[in-house]
C-alpha cells in the first residue's frame, strides 16, 4: 500500500511551503525519518523525514513549487508497486509560476529563472558569469539576477557545458522561465516553449495612489543594460503585467514615479496612474527631453521631499535672498523580508487581540550563579552546556505547573488549559527570529533541558528544524538581555497568553541587612525579569504571584534538582 508524503505544518499561522529540492529521486529507498526533501516556508527551513520506510514512487510537487499544508508532495509504497491516486490542489497556491526542477531535454537541461521568495514574480539577469561553451560544475555560479527581494548568484543545476543562453543581461523574465541550457557536449537544446502572457486586471481606482497620481517621473535614460547596476535595473524594470497594462494603454513606465524598490512601477502604481487621466494628458502633451539620470532615483515614498528643478538655471530670481541650501543623500527603502512581515502581521495582530499588561521584578541569581559555576564541568562532561537560560527554563517549568492559567490559551470565548507545557526559546537569526519548542519541558531534568536548549538553538541557526519542532507553544522565553536589555515588554506570541522577558544579568550594588540589624552595602549579581500576559485570562495578583514564585525558586534554587 502506498504512503502519502504530505507537506507539513511548520508552524500553527503557516499555511504553506516551497519544495528547495529533493534529497531523493523516484526508485530510491528510503528508511523510516530518513529525510527525502527540504522545504522553506515563512518561518523555517528544514529537511522533511520520510514518514514511513519504502520506495520513492512518486514526486508530485517539483523543486521550486509552493504548496499547502496537507496536499500530497509524493508516495512511498513498494518496490513494483503502482500509486495510487491522491488529492491535488485545486489552485495554485501563489500567482507566480512555481519554478520546476531541471528538465532533461535532448540531453541538455534546463536552468531556469528561480523564485527568490514567495512573493517574487520575476527575476533580472544582472550579468551572465559563464559564455556559451564554457563548462560548468554543478551549483557552481553562472549567473546574477536581481529581484525586488534580492541580489543572488544562481548556480548551475547540473554540472556540463553551457549550450544556450535564452535570456540576455539586463532581460526580465517570470519565475520558471527557461533562461539558458546546459548539457554535454554536443547535445541538442529544444526549443524553449514561449510563456503565455500575463493577464492584467482592469484598473480600479480603489487602489489609487495619490503620490502616483500626482507625482510624474521624467523619462529615463540610464545607458545601455549591460553597464546598469542592479538598482537600476530594477528602476526601469517592472513586472510583466505592469508591461503589458502600459502596453494596452500606450504608457511610458519612465513616466511614473513607482513606490517599488528603487522607484520601480507597481501594479499598483500603473493602475493608480491611469485612474487619474495622466495617461491621456501624457499622450497629447509633447515629451521635454530629460538629462541623463547620474544618482538613483528617489521612489514615490520620498518624492514629495526632493528639490525643485530651478526654472531659471540657477539664477536667483529678484526679491527672493538666496539661502544656503544643505544637501543631503537621498532616501532609500528596501522591502521587508518574508519573515519579517510575517512577524510584522502577527505582532500587530497580537496586540489588537490581546490585553497586553506587564509586569517587572528583579532577580538576585547569586545562588544560580554559585551552582552553576560548581556543577559547569560536570554537564560539560556528560554533553551539555549549564546555563542561566536553563536555570531559567526549569523555574519557568516549576512556575507553570503552580499556576496553568499562565500556561493556558484563549479563543476568544473560552480558555484552554494546556496539558503540556511546551516551552519555547526565542533564537535571534541574521534574518528574524524563531522560537524552537521543547514539547513537554516538564518530563525533562536539568541536563535533558541544557541538552535541548542547545539543540534546538543551533538546529534553528542552521536551518534543520523539525516541523514539529516549531510547534504546540504554550508559554515562551525571549532574552534581550544577551544584548545588553535591561528589561522590556514582550508581545504575547498567539494563542499563548504569556510570555517571560529576560533582561541583562549584571552585578549591582544593594542595601542588605546584616544578622544584627545594620545595613550595609553589597555586590549582587541580579536582572530583572518581566512577564507579559493577557489580562482577559489572568488577573495581575495572579500574574505577580507567578512571578513571586519564580523568583523564589531562582534565588533559592534546590541544588538536588541539578
Amino acid at each position: 500500500m502506498a504512503h502519502q508524503v504530505i507537506m507539513p505544518q511548520m508552524g500553527e499561522s503557516v499555511a504553506e511551503g516551497t519544495i528547495v529540492r529533493w534529497l531523493k529521486k523516484v526508485g530510491d529507498t528510503v528508511e523510516r525519518d530518513e529525510p527525502i526533501f527540504e522545504i522553506t516556508t515563512d518561518k523555517v527551513d528544514a529537511e522533511i523525514p520520510a514518514p514511513e520506510a519504502g520506495v520513492l514512487l512518486e514526486i508530485r510537487a517539483q523543486e521550486g513549487e509552493t504548496v499547502e499544508v496537507g496536499v500530497v508532495v509524493a508516495l512511498l509504497g513498494e518496490a513494483g508497486e503502482a500509486s495510487a491516486s491522491a488529492p491535488v490542489a485545486s489552485e495554485p497556491v501563489q500567482a507566480a509560476a512555481p519554478a520546476p526542477a531541471p528538465v532533461a531535454t535532448s540531453a541538455a537541461f534546463d536552468v531556469i529563472m528561480p523564485q527568490m521568495g514567495e512573493s517574487v514574480a520575476e527575476g533580472t539577469i544582472v550579468r551572465w558569469l559563464k559564455k556559451v561553451g564554457d563548462t560548468v560544475e554543478r551549483d557552481e555560479p553562472i549567473f546574477e539576477i536581481t529581484t525586488d527581494k534580492v541580489d543572488a548568484e544562481i548556480p548551475a543545476p547540473e554540472g556540463g557545458v553551457l549550450l544556450e543562453i535564452l535570456t540576455g543581461e539586463g532581460e526580465t523574465v517570470e519565475v520558471g522561465i527557461t533562461v539558458a541550457r546546459i548539457g554535454a557536449p554536443g547535445a541538442v537544446a529544444a526549443p524553449v516553449p514561449v510563456a503565455a502572457a500575463s493577464s492584467a486586471a482592469p484598473a480600479s481606482t480603489s487602489v489609487a495612489s495619490p503620490i502616483a497620481t500626482t507625482v510624474p517621473a521624467a523619462p529615463v535614460n540610464l545607458g545601455p543594460k549591460s553597464e546598469m547596476s542592479a538598482s537600476e535595473l530594477r528602476r526601469v524594470r517592472s513586472t510583466p503585467v505592469v508591461r503589458k497594462i502600459a502596453a494596452e494603454h500606450g504608457i511610458d513606465i519612465a513616466r511614473i514615479a513607482g513606490s517599488g524598490l528603487d522607484g520601480r512601477v507597481t501594479k499598483r502604481d500603473i493602475e493608480a496612474y491611469i485612474a487619474s487621466g495622466a495617461a491621456q494628458r501624457d499622450a497629447s502633451a509633447p515629451v521635454a527631453s530629460a538629462p541623463v539620470a547620474s544618482a538613483p532615483v528617489a521612489s514615490a515614498s520620498v518624492a514629495s521631499s526632493a528639490k525643485p528643478a530651478s526654472a531659471t538655471n540657477g539664477a536667483v530670481p529678484l526679491g527672493i535672498p538666496m539661502v544656503p541650501v544643505k544637501m543631503r543623500d537621498a532616501d532609500t527603502m528596501e522591502p521587508m523580508s518574508k519573515m519579517r512581515r510575517v512577524i510584522s502581521d502577527r505582532m500587530v495582530e497580537s496586540k489588537q487581540y490581546s490585553a497586553h499588561v506587564h509586569t517587572c521584578f528583579e532577580i538576585d541569581y547569586g545562588q544560580v550563579d554559585k551552582l552553576r559555576r560548581r556543577h559547569k564541568q560536570a554537564y560539560l562532561d556528560r554533553g551539555a552546556k549549564l546555563t542561566f537560560t536553563t536555570f531559567l527554563a526549569a523555574a519557568t517549568v516549576k512556575a507553570l505547573r503552580a499556576f496553568p492559567i499562565v500556561n493556558a490559551s484563549h479563543d476568544g470565548e473560552n480558555v484552554i488549559y494546556r496539558g503540556d507545557i511546551n516551552l519555547g526559546i526565542a533564537v535571534a537569526l541574521d534574518w528574524g527570529l524563531l522560537v524552537p519548542v521543547i514539547h513537554s519541558a516538564d518530563d525533562l531534568s536539568m541536563v535533558g533541558l541544557s541538552k535541548k536548549i542547545a539543540d534546538l538553538g543551533s538546529r534553528a541557526r542552521s536551518k534543520k528544524l523539525k516541523p514539529d519542532e516549531v510547534a504546540g507553544l504554550t508559554f515562551s522565553i525571549t532574552n534581550p538581555g544577551i544584548f545588553g536589555s535591561q528589561w522590556g515588554t514582550p508581545i504575547i506570541p498567539q494563542p499563548s497568553v504569556a510570555i517571560l522577558g529576560v533582561g541583562t544579568i549584571e552585578k549591582r550594588v544593594k542595601v542588605v541587612t546584616l544578622p544584627d540589624g545594620t545595613d550595609t552595602f553589597a555586590v549582587k549579581l541580579c536582572g530583572y525579569l518581566t512577564l507579559g500576559f493577557d489580562h482577559r485570562v489572568i488577573d495581575g495578583a495572579v500574574a505577580d504571584q507567578f512571578m513571586t514564585h519564580l523568583k523564589n525558586t531562582l534565588e533559592n534554587f534546590d541544588e538536588s534538582a541539578l
